[in-house]
């Protein structure tokens, strides 16, 4: 599906920009910690973004797999919640975002999931 190769070069390039801003923006502006918040989520997020291009791939070579589907929008839904969160509890400190954090978690759990299943089911 075209789309979740979309999302995933647009989401690996924003998590390239974002390191970026983290690495030479943030840096020496934000405690230790919170650098740290934010390294994580630039790293899930370009994790994840490459698990939407597989997402997207292989929704290509399989167009019956709901799964894949299901998959890509979990992967992109947990790039929002878990990266989206730690983006802004990062700059913000505000820590109730925290409880936002494992719902994007379980999106990305169940995403992968999901995609093994298809392979075992399609390929």
């Amino acid at each position: 599906m075209r789309v979740f190769i979309m999302l995933g070069a647009i989401n690996a390039m924003l998590s390239v920009a974002l390191g970026a801003f983290g690495a030479h923006i943030l840096e020496g502006r934000l405690e230790a910690y919170y650098i740290d918040v934010w390294g994580k989520a630039v790293t899930y997020q370009m994790l994840h973004s490459v698990g939407l291009l597989a997402a997207g791939i292989l929704a290509g070579k399989l167009p019956h797999s709901s799964l894949l589907k299901w998959s890509g929008w979990l992967m992109f839904i947990g790039i929002i919640l878990f990266s989206g969160s730690l983006y802004v509890l990062a700059v913000t400190k505000i820590s109730i975002l925290g409880a936002i954090t494992p719902l994007g978690g379980v999106s990305f759990i169940l995403s992968w999931l999901f995609m093994v299943i298809a392979a075992k089911k399609y390929l």
